[in-house]
């Protein structure tokens, strides 16, 4: 009863709040290249114990700094060896949503399978349920998983979204909310055939869940803007949120700015700019400065 008590919390927050979701969840594959924006080389740790641990000083610094407040950041996606680590001596999903109430995902996809019809799909998830249950033990409110397309194939992307809504029910079964995340490649040269099909089989999918399961949808900011306003307005659509793609932060909030509705979940553009070496100060105006126009682009 507690837990779903909190769950309709989180739900009016994420329904009803303004503000946009935070990606603090670069996992094995990307965590070198955040850890090397940051000013952190691979001289600086030697195993990935001691990577992990750079990383999440780098994620608790930007979570206890006080520009990252609730007035602007809805929520945070986290990485599972983030929420199974402390901040400020809390679980960091525990931190996340009693200390500031911003409310905490947790990334669940084990990375991606090799590239086939103009695809990657993600790799099995033998042991998702104990994922969801451990996630359960925290205050985490959803999920999130990311497949890649990379070329207008009708069977490619049907096979993408077809795997992200049987994962999703599956999440919604355990009482998680899943941000399905089909992520479209910003240097695919069809981009916008890609988003075409990928609409067409995303509005499928939505119709065949039931009258009382909803997702939420991460996408790549579209060619045209506007373009996913459909599934915006969807009743079995909590959110649209945006991922950055690769685009710089500049790019990417221009971008968001014509498509209202949409909110961002950045991760590169969202640290872009930070670094160990700045002093508390500098560090504090910097993220300050990301969050303010992320902020603003997603209020549009």
């Amino acid at each position: 009863m507690e837990y779903q008590n909190q769950y309709n919390k989180q739900l009016q927050r994420i329904k009803n709040g303004s503000g946009f979701i935070a990606a603090l969840d670069q996992s094995g594959g990307s965590t070198p290249k955040a850890l090397e924006n940051y000013g952190v080389t691979g001289d600086d740790y030697d195993n990935d114990e001691a990577m992990f641990d750079q990383v999440h000083e780098m994620r608790a610094r930007i979570m206890t700094c006080e520009a990252f407040d609730n007035e602007r950041v809805l929520g945070a996606i986290l990485f599972e060896d983030t929420m199974e680590r402390e901040v400020n001596g809390k679980p960091t999903a525990n931190y996340l949503w009693e200390d500031k109430n911003i409310v905490p995902f947790l990334k669940v996809d084990k990375g991606l399978a090799e590239q086939m019809n103009g695809v990657q799909v993600m790799r099995p998830m033998p042991n998702l349920d104990l994922l969801l249950d451990k996630a359960k033990n925290y205050p985490v409110f959803g999920t999130k998983m990311r497949s890649v397309i990379y070329e207008p194939n009708v069977d490619g992307i049907e096979l993408v979204v077809q795997q992200q809504f049987d994962v999703a029910k599956q999440i919604l079964s355990k009482g998680l909310m899943p941000i399905v995340e089909p992520e479209v490649d910003i240097n695919s040269s069809k981009k916008h055939e890609c988003e075409v099909i990928l609409k067409t089989s995303i509005l499928h999918n939505l119709d065949r869940l039931t009258d009382d399961q909803q997702v939420m949808l991460k996408l790549t900011l579209p060619e045209e803007a506007g373009f996913y306003q459909e599934l915006i307005d969807h009743p079995k659509v909590l959110k649209v949120v945006a991922l950055s793609g690769g685009y710089s932060r500049g790019d990417a909030c221009a971008k968001l700015k014509q498509n209202p509705g949409m909110i961002a979940s950045f991760s590169r553009a969202f640290t872009e700019g930070l670094s160990k070496q700045q002093s508390d100060d500098e560090f504090a105006d910097t993220i300050n400065t990301s969050i303010k126009e992320i902020y603003e682009a997603s209020k549009v």
